[in-house]
């Protein structure tokens, strides 16, 4: 175990002060993340996640189109940049619409928009934050059931799945917003899916989320660090057993 916030990496000795080998990238910060990743390949690192796959998974953007570029069903998404354009973006979408950052986890400022009045009020308060939120990524309302799915896969192989449940009133259904993690059966459908957005993202040991659109399931976002402590009790998957047993096959080839 190295603790990120404990290293000094020597950019030009080339040595990063983690031991040789093999190294599992598990910050969730995305920047942190980002970064050490970049740092440790240069050292000549083997990193899961990739540097490639990182910056692919961390922003919503580059994950939405690496999706559509490859074909996976996921929802309408429009990009804008002022408060116009985004209010252009939200109108071509229809209401409700759905306007999130491009980097952040857990549902954090993202707002589930059911009017023009609403988008107003959000992207006025957007305009006074850092420059990041002024990338007005917006998406189409999936109607759906009060839950969506969250598979893991590794190596390859999409391993376990969950149903994620909303508590309460809210609408995302993020089980560190009170979400609460249900065992979902891991269907042909659901196995195509996940492997096919693992792979168009680059992601080697990643979380799928999906949603159970009328017409079929849609991925909606890839994440790169994903969490699993709801997920081992709910399905009796050893998942983090799993993630070494492919890493050690790594250190093997």
């Amino acid at each position: 175990m190295v603790d990120a916030k404990a290293l000094d990496f020597d950019l030009n000795g080339g040595r990063t002060g983690v031991p040789d080998g093999v190294v599992l990238q598990r910050c969730v910060g995305h920047f942190r993340n980002l970064h050490s990743t970049a740092a440790l390949e240069y050292a000549g690192h083997r990193v899961v996640n990739t540097f490639a796959a990182a910056r692919t998974c961390g922003d919503k953007l580059f994950g939405s189109l690496e999706l559509i570029r490859n074909g996976v069903p996921t929802p309408r998404t429009r990009l804008a940049f002022t408060e116009e354009g985004a209010a252009k973006s939200m109108d071509a979408l229809g209401y409700p619409v759905v306007l999130k950052p491009v980097v952040g986890s857990w549902g954090r400022l993202s707002a589930l928009l059911p009017d023009p009045r609403a988008a107003t009020a959000v992207l006025e308060d957007r305009e006074q934050m850092f420059p990041l939120y002024q990338v007005y990524y917006s998406q189409e309302f999936v109607r759906r059931p009060p839950r969506d799915i969250r598979s893991f896969v590794v190596g390859g192989a999409t391993v376990a799945a969950i149903y994620r449940v909303s508590g309460g009133s809210d609408w995302r259904t993020n089980t560190a917003r009170g979400g609460r993690a249900e065992p979902c059966p891991i269907t042909p459908e659901l196995d195509e899916l996940s492997l096919r957005a693992a792979k168009a993202t680059g992601g080697e040991v990643v979380g799928v989320d999906l949603m159970e659109a009328e017409e079929g399931l849609q991925v909606h976002e890839v994440n790169g660090t994903t969490e699993f402590k709801n997920t081992v009790p709910a399905t009796g998957v050893d998942i983090p057993r799993l993630i070494v047993e492919y890493l050690v096959s790594l250190e093997k080839r």
